[in-house]
């Protein structure tokens, strides 16, 4: 929400974020819609942590739990929200989930708070809780909701008329990114960012990129297709954030993903 809040006062030319901060500002009436012009990941990135090793873990396991969620009506919420339902059970009804907490801290909130159950982590908060012996990765949000449009780049369709050179270059480079990652070695890639994570030792970055490498969470081109941002909807529509379906074509461009795919 803050992205969205920076894109659209101009305080950023163009935003990374989930593209449902897309899907709401139109709804709001935008009248200089916020595109998305480039997918970057299509897998959840974060992870169900629980406080004992569960070896044969099931998603019916967390009825009746206190889990710390995520904020509501953001991607992180959505997609765990959606697993559930996939699995039987009422995200309502079947279990409590604490979303007053904010986005960096429950790492923090689930080892000083011992009333939750599990809570729903990114990297490295994930990692550091295993290191820690506070928590266990139990579930992959990433595999358990199968590929979603998670994040991507987007700007307002002012500016990207006004600068389509700077939109064709920023999606090149990106590519160049894609393409590295694809031809490289979670252990190559780790040493190129590690840099980036001055404060989370080498062996743990290179634990961390594995596990998205593995679970296939970079796509090798950014281009944003028409049945992921249908899926994405679907998501909205069942968590009830959605008042009406929008159009793929006017908050979608993949023009910039096609030309950079194609050099």
């Amino acid at each position: 929400d803050k992205t969205m809040t920076a894109v659209i006062s101009g305080e950023a030319d163009i935003g990374f974020m989930g593209a449902e901060a897309s899907v709401y500002a139109y709804q709001e009436g935008a009248t200089d819609p916020v595109v998305n012009f480039a997918q970057l990941t299509q897998r959840a990135g974060n992870f169900l942590v629980a406080r004992e090793k569960m070896p044969d873990f099931k998603w019916e396991d967390l009825k009746d739990k206190k889990v710390l969620g995520g904020r509501k009506g953001g991607m992180p919420e959505m997609v765990f929200e959606y697993i559930l339902r996939k699995n039987g059970l009422d995200p309502q009804k079947d279990l409590t989930i604490d979303q007053s907490i904010d986005f960096g801290s429950t790492a923090a909130a689930f080892t000083g708070d011992t009333s939750a159950d599990f809570t729903v982590e990114f990297e490295p908060s994930a990692t550091a809780l295993e290191k820690e012996g506070a928590g266990y990765v139990v579930a992959s949000l990433g595999v358990d909701s199968g590929y979603v449009p998670y994040t991507s780049y987007s700007a307002k369709t002012s500016y990207m008329e006004k600068n389509p050179e700077i939109i064709q270059k920023f999606t090149n480079a990106l590519q160049k990114g894609m393409e590295y990652v694809q031809s490289h070695t979670p252990e190559e890639i780790a040493e190129v960012i590690a840099p980036q994570f001055a404060e989370t030792d080498l062996d743990t970055v290179t634990a961390i990129v594995k596990r998205y490498y593995d679970q296939d969470t970079w796509k090798s081109n950014l281009i944003f297709e028409k049945e992921s941002f249908e899926l994405l909807e679907d998501i909205l529509e069942d968590s009830g954030e959605l008042s009406e379906r929008v159009s793929y074509e006017d908050l979608v461009t993949t023009k910039y993903a096609r030309e950079a795919a194609e050099k």
